[in-house]
């Protein structure tokens, strides 16, 4: 999940845009959890997160998936409320729940009519620390994990790509195993397992509470307290100590054929930093770029690609800003029926070539600032996103301050800096290219 996207996330805005912000109220609970309260009164809902600052670069040695499996296994009920329970209750409020994990964090989360918000509260601090597992519960979850793992990569050959140049790019950083983890380690996940995690990190002071709707902050925050509050925290929070990727000297290919391919397609990903891990101004410059570069049919390698060449059906530029250690950056394609991969990838790095030598025009410039500005401006109407994005930040080591001086910061953006970030960071040899091709059956 890219969450310096603002055309997919939220974004506060600043700047010109400040008084469409949401004001924002954060504050944090004697047992360490934090509370983070958005406004917003257009309707009577409320989007109630409950965020962990963990994910599957956390997960043990061997242990890859555990923390997607635990994801799973906390909707199996607590010492107070039998399995299923509370997913018939939100059901029943006529609300919506869900969960997931990322990299770096696990979050859960219901949406319902606001008069509801204290009853959630009281059955998520409840599996917070109740969470009851037996054998019995454990193994067919598994089973519904490997299936997933089957139906959702195995048997795509795109996501068996996408997993392989991942795994390719971060050998030594826990970045490069798939957040469902192995399929011959998710094999070995039990009860134990699980538990020991929960302990780890299912904790007050490892937990960000997250309220957008149309809610008081100060009341929030009350219920917060005597809600979560009740929980008591067990120590410091748990240190996130991740292995970390030594700098790449070769560039690397991999590519996978497969008879259940329709098109061929291309990608290619670098290693870059994130916005927690950036000198200062250098994530921003690289939203730019991306955006200059990749963001839309007036981007730099869609004209040159598809309108202009007419070698691509499809070209884009993906910067993931948000991230806890270094990031990644998507450059990819599809290329015209008649282009082969290699000539495809020989006119991208033609294309990249011509972005360094000539930097983009004022004009460009402008217009892609302005529409990262603008987006993070329209994506405010989004009450789930300005949830999500808040709660990721806060997840991955930002501040409240950071997510509202993003669009400040995107303004003070340069076209030397769009160059400068451009020229240090798009080196093949911090890059792994792959290749999806049609291929015959075995």
């Amino acid at each position: 999940m890219n969450v310096h996207n603002p055309a997919e996330h939220a974004e506060s805005a600043g700047s010109g845009a400040a008084q469409a912000a949401p004001r924002i109220a954060h504050s944090r609970l004697d047992n360490g959890m934090e509370v983070v309260v958005i406004p917003d009164r257009r309707a009577p809902v409320v989007t109630h997160m409950v965020w962990y600052r963990n994910g599957s670069a956390d997960d043990p040695p061997m242990k890859s998936g555990i923390a997607h499996f635990l994801e799973h296994l906390m909707f199996k009920g607590t010492k107070t409320h039998p399995q299923g329970e509370f997913s018939q209750l939100v059901a029943d409020l006529g609300g919506q729940e869900n969960a997931f994990t990322g990299h770096d964090y696990t979050s859960y989360f219901q949406r319902m009519p606001r008069e509801h918000l204290a009853t959630v509260m009281e059955y998520e601090a409840d599996r917070m620390s109740n969470l009851v597992l037996t054998d019995e519960v454990v193994a067919p979850e598994r089973d519904v994990v490997l299936e997933e793992r089957r139906m959702r990569t195995d048997s795509d050959p795109a996501a068996e790509l996408s997993e392989a140049v991942q795994a390719a790019l971060f050998t030594h950083h826990p970045y490069g195993t798939p957040i469902i983890g192995w399929e011959h380690e998710i094999q070995t996940l039990g009860r134990e397992d699980a538990l020991a995690y929960y302990e780890r990190f299912y904790t007050p002071e490892n937990a960000i509470l997250v309220v957008a709707g149309d809610v008081d902050a100060h009341e929030v925050e009350r219920l917060a307290r005597d809600i979560y509050g009740k929980i008591p925290a067990r120590g410091a929070p748990p240190v996130r100590q991740r292995p970390q990727e030594p700098p790449s000297r070769a560039h690397r290919l991999v590519s996978l054929a497969d008879p259940k391919v329709e098109q061929p397609s291309f990608e290619r990903v670098y290693v870059v930093p994130s916005a927690r891990t950036a000198e200062p101004g250098e994530s921003e410059a690289l939203e730019v770029m991306s955006h200059l570069l990749g963001g839309g049919q007036t981007s730099a390698l869609y004209r040159d690609l598809v309108l202009d060449r007419k070698i691509a059906v499809a070209a884009g530029v993906y910067y993931m800003g948000s991230s806890l250690d270094q990031t990644r950056l998507w450059v990819y394609g599809v290329p015209a029926p008649e282009t082969s991969l290699e000539a495809f990838e020989a006119a991208i790095d033609e294309s990249l070539e011509k972005f360094l030598a000539t930097p983009p025009s004022e004009k460009d410039f402008n217009r892609a600032k302005t529409r990262l500005v603008a987006d993070a401006v329209y994506a405010q109407d989004s009450q789930m996103a300005l949830a999500r994005w808040y709660g990721a930040a806060l997840a991955t080591g930002e501040t409240i301050d950071d997510v509202a001086g993003w669009t400040d910061r995107i303004e003070k953006v340069t076209r030397e800096d769009v160059v400068a970030v451009a020229r240090k960071w798009l080196d093949k040899r911090r890059a792994v290219t792959g290749y999806l091709a049609v291929g015959e059956a075995a």
